[in-house]
């Protein structure tokens, strides 16, 4: 088992230090305004972008070029939207790119979605005919996704995952949120923080992803520092979560409070967080994320006919560094 390393198949940009809180003026006499206006001026929070290449042929997954840009942008930024310039109704170009990710740059290869699945799982409405046996998937319904990362339950979360737009939702719905942890960790207390940090949390395993008909949950933590980048990481689905302890439950609540003001169905402006409607992601189009740096949910869907592929990758163990932060 690999340790959580940096790749080293390309030069990595440094961390971006984001400060998000304002410093409060003090005003005193006639310095007050240029002391506003200098404060904010200093602690001004850009907001979120998603870099964007294109892939010209299904071939360029295969490029080293292609296949190094694309690493390098996930590695600094963490998320990347790709156009493919022709329909690819098969995902081959997908399936190839996280091939040569694994070749190239030494990314884990892709996890199976469950017993009975592959490596693609098709992220759009059913209602007879499911994935699993017996079971409905989340990514099987319309509804509403709150915010969390993929497979929070697993021992070894996948780094990315990848979603194809093979069809969007032409009425308005589906939008795709995402929120940068290291921009919600600074929201967040010291005390939350370090609660967060520590294996004090149940994570239930859902029916349609269950492997071992022995193993139900896990348990752990739920934020983490890589040691390396000195990045914050989450894993995180608020509705298989229960917290062992009370510094853990209050912990959980102040979570859920931050949440409440940046939903996925409201789609409020926050610095911390991007909406990806279907103008600016229409059929053909891949969004790819890491899977502990970013958050994503989504509103309603209102096209029955709206179809994404899903594709997850480079399982690693989830991180429990607490004691070396000094977590006690």
């Amino acid at each position: 088992m690999r340790p959580l390393v940096r790749r080293a198949c390309s030069s990595l940009s440094p961390k971006l230090h984001v400060r998000c809180h304002f410093r409060e003026a003090h005003s005193f006499a006639a310095g007050a305004a240029t002391t506003v206006q200098s404060s904010t001026r200093l602690n001004y929070v850009p907001p979120l972008t998603v870099p964007h290449l294109t892939a010209p042929t299904i071939e360029h997954s295969t490029q080293e070029k292609h296949v190094h840009e694309v690493h390098e942008e996930l590695s600094k930024h963490g998320i990347l939207k790709i156009s493919l310039v022709s329909p690819d109704p098969e995902s081959h170009y997908l399936r190839q790119l996280v091939l040569s990710l694994h070749e190239r740059c030494r990314h884990q290869l892709p996890i199976t979605h469950s017993a009975s699945r592959g490596w693609f799982w098709d992220v759009r409405p059913e209602s007879v005919s499911f994935q699993t046996d017996n079971h409905r998937a989340r990514s099987e319904t319309m509804d509403e996704f709150p915010w969390h990362t993929d497979c929070s339950y697993e021992e070894m979360p996948p780094r990315y995952f990848a979603l194809h737009v093979l069809q969007h939702d032409r009425f308005g719905g589906g939008t795709l949120s995402a929120m940068n942890i290291q921009r919600l960790n600074q929201t967040l207390s010291p005390a939350t923080q370090a609660s967060l940090m520590r294996q004090e949390y149940g994570i239930r395993i859902p029916k349609e992803f269950v492997k071992d008909p022995a193993k139900q949950q896990i348990t752990g933590n739920l934020m983490a520092i890589d040691e390396e980048s000195q990045s914050c990481m989450i894993r995180f689905r608020r509705d298989l979560l229960t917290p062992l302890t009370e510094r853990a439950s209050k912990a959980l609540e102040e979570l859920d409070a931050c949440f409440q003001t940046t939903g996925a169905a409201a789609q409020s402006d926050s610095p911390s967080t991007v909406h990806l409607t279907a103008a600016e992601f229409p059929a053909a189009t891949i969004i790819m994320m890491d899977n502990r740096r970013w958050l994503h949910a989504r509103n309603e869907i209102n096209d029955p006919k709206r179809h994404l592929r899903r594709i997850r990758w480079d399982a690693l163990p989830f991180p429990s560094n607490a004691e070396t932060i000094g977590v006690e």
